[in-house]
């Protein structure tokens, strides 16, 4: 598929997806700014052809020039679990302050969350919880989005290439039982979201069977059925997390994101 060139931001470009993300967007000719807060381990990591700008997702004043005149965002980055790097401030909070930084700009957002993000586990100070509200503000900012749900990456086997995009979140054992997908092809299939247009308003749950990799996937997205228009949650998506019951702060920012959409 051929396509404009763009300008893609890639938050958390120093993370194992991330730096997979900036050399696939730049090879195939993006104009590509990756988002990091060490300069030196970017320069160390990344291709010379990124530009590299150092921002933190938890200090909402250092990202507007991070995500300044951009076509689109991919975001890929995660919490490490220490205390200043928790589910709530990195994997949301972040989220929830990119979103605002934007500016009134209208950028296609692909977020990258988990397989397995509706199961309402507590594990990891209740990381899937959290990632499950990073969607929630995403698909309220009315902004143009993909979310890709990966397995457990890189336990695929040495003949598992071929893509499957589910919908629903039903594998939610926790376990590579759930599905595996090369580190690789999540970084294929991250980029390749922001300019299809099948892939817009979509979420689904990205796995490798066995098999070869497809050479196309536009039909694999247009298989997929659209988020709701207005819904929190995905289409298919088990209704087991109520607005009502969830933290006021919580509620108070997706209020927050609509208003920005509404500006």
């Amino acid at each position: 598929m051929t396509t404009a060139p763009m300008t893609v931001s890639v938050v958390g470009a120093t993370g194992s997806i991330g730096r997979l993300v900036v050399a696939e967007s730049i090879a195939r000719g993006h104009v590509t700014r990756a988002v990091v807060r060490d300069a030196a381990k970017a320069e160390r990591q990344l291709p010379a052809e990124a530009q590299v700008a150092v921002a933190d997702v938890t200090r909402p004043e250092t990202l507007h020039k991070a995500v300044a005149d951009i076509d689109a965002i991919v975001l890929t980055h995660g919490s490490d679990g220490t205390a200043h790097s928790s589910p709530e401030t990195v994997d949301y909070a972040g989220v929830r302050n990119i979103l605002a930084a934007l500016d009134g700009q209208t950028p296609r957002i692909v977020l990258m969350t988990a397989i397995g993000v509706t199961s309402r586990s507590s594990v990891y100070d209740h990381l899937v919880e959290w990632k499950r509200r990073s969607e929630r503000l995403v698909r309220a900012s009315g902004l143009p989005y993909t979310i890709v749900r990966p397995g457990w990456f890189d336990m695929n086997g040495p003949d598992d290439h071929r893509l499957v995009f589910l919908q629903g979140d039903k594998r939610r054992s926790g376990s590579p039982a759930d599905g595996v997908i090369s580190r690789a092809q999540i970084a294929q299939v991250l980029v390749e979201a922001v300019t299809v247009p099948e892939a817009v308003g979509r979420t689904f749950e990205l796995i490798a069977e066995q098999g070869p990799a497809p050479s196309d996937l536009v039909p694999l997205f247009a298989a997929l059925d659209q988020d709701a228009p207005g819904a929190l949650d995905a289409v298919r998506d088990e209704n087991n997390m109520p607005l009502a019951k969830e933290p006021q702060r919580v509620r108070d920012d997706l209020e927050a994101v609509r208003a920005l959409a509404g500006s």
